[in-house]
C-alpha cells in the first residue's frame, strides 16, 4: 500500500481550474520530490494532501484513507520557519505537540531528545534570534517530524537560505533522511535540489496542472555528487521534461 496516493484529482477556484486529473503515488520510506513551473499549483496539491482543502473531483488516500486534518497523518513544513520569537527553541519544537493535547512535559521531552541528532544541542534554551538561518530550519523540521506523523510535506524548505547554506542543509537532510526514512514529499523549484534529494522527481506541468512525467532518479545514495556524469543527465531529464516535448525534440 502507497503511503500516499493521489487519484485523478481536480482542483478549481470558481472558474480558475488549478489542478486536473492528477495521479501521483508515494512509498512507504520514499523520498518523492514535486517540481513544475511558478504557479503549477504546487501549494495547492500540498492543501489537498494536509486536509487543508479538498479536491473539486478525484481522492487524496495517506495509508489508505482520505486525507483530512483530523486524520494525524500528514506533518507540513512551510518555506517560512515560523518560530514563535518568545519561545525558546525548545518550547517552539515542543508547540505542535503541545497543540496535539501532549503535556507539556513529556512534549519538550520528546523534542528534546532529537535535538542532539538535528545538530540543535545546547540550543535548548536559545531563541530563534540567536540560531543561524540554516538551525532554525533544522529546529522547524524537528518540531514536524517529532509529531511522528507517516508522511512528511516539506514546502521548499530551504527557498529563503543563501545559496552555501542551502547545500550544507540539502546534504544534511539527504543524511538525515537515510538514517530515519521518514516518508517525504518535497515542493522545489530547483532541479538540482530534487536530483539530490528524491527517489523520484514527479515534474508538473503549467496550471492546470497535472503529472507530465515521473522521473525515477537511479543514483545510489552514495554517488549523488553534482559534479558525477549521472547527476548532470538526471539533472537534464528533469529540465527536459518541463520544457515540454518541444524543448526535448530540439535538444
Amino acid at each position: 500500500m502507497s503511503a500516499l496516493r493521489i487519484e485523478g484529482v481536480s482542483k478549481s477556484f470558481g472558474s480558475l481550474d488549478v489542478l486536473r486529473d492528477l495521479d501521483l503515488a508515494v512509498a512507504e520510506g520514499e523520498f518523492a520530490a514535486v517540481i513544475g513551473p511558478s504557479g503549477s499549483g504546487k501549494s495547492t496539491l500540498f492543501n489537498l494532501v494536509s486536509g487543508l482543502d479538498r479536491p473539486t473531483r478525484g481522492r487524496v488516500l495517506v495509508e489508505g484513507e482520505p486525507a483530512g486534518v483530523a486524520s494525524g497523518k500528514v506533518a507540513y513544513m512551510p518555506q517560512k520557519d515560523l518560530l514563535f520569537p518568545w519561545r525558546t527553541v525548545l518550547d517552539n519544537t515542543a508547540l505542535g505537540l503541545e497543540a496535539q493535547g501532549v503535556r507539556r512535559k513529556e512534549a519538550r521531552a520528546r523534542a528534546g531528545a532529537l535535538f542532539a541528532d538535528f545538530g540543535l544541542d545546547g540550543f535548548q534554551k536559545s531563541y530563534p534570534a540567536q540560531l543561524s538561518g540554516g538551525m532554525r530550519q533544522r529546529a522547524a523540521l524537528l518540531r514536524t517530524v517529532v509529531l511522528e506523523r507517516p508522511v512528511l510535506l516539506l514546502d521548499e524548505p530551504f527557498g529563503a537560505l543563501d545559496s552555501l547554506t542551502r547545500t550544507e542543509m540539502q546534504l544534511w537532510l539527504a543524511d538525515m533522511w537515510q538514517r530515519h526514512r521518514w516518508t517525504v514529499v518535497l515542493v522545489t523549484h530547483d532541479i538540482r535540489e530534487a536530483v539530490l534529494l528524491a527517489d523520484t522527481v514527479h515534474v508538473l506541468s503549467p496550471r492546470p496542472a497535472t503529472v507530465v512525467e515521473r522521473i525515477g532518479t537511479g543514483l545510489p545514495r552514495g554517488e549523488r555528487d553534482f559534479t558525477a556524469p549521472g547527476f548532470a543527465a538526471a539533472e537534464r531529464r528533469v529540465l527536459d521534461a518541463l520544457r515540454g516535448p518541444t524543448a526535448v525534440t530540439a535538444g
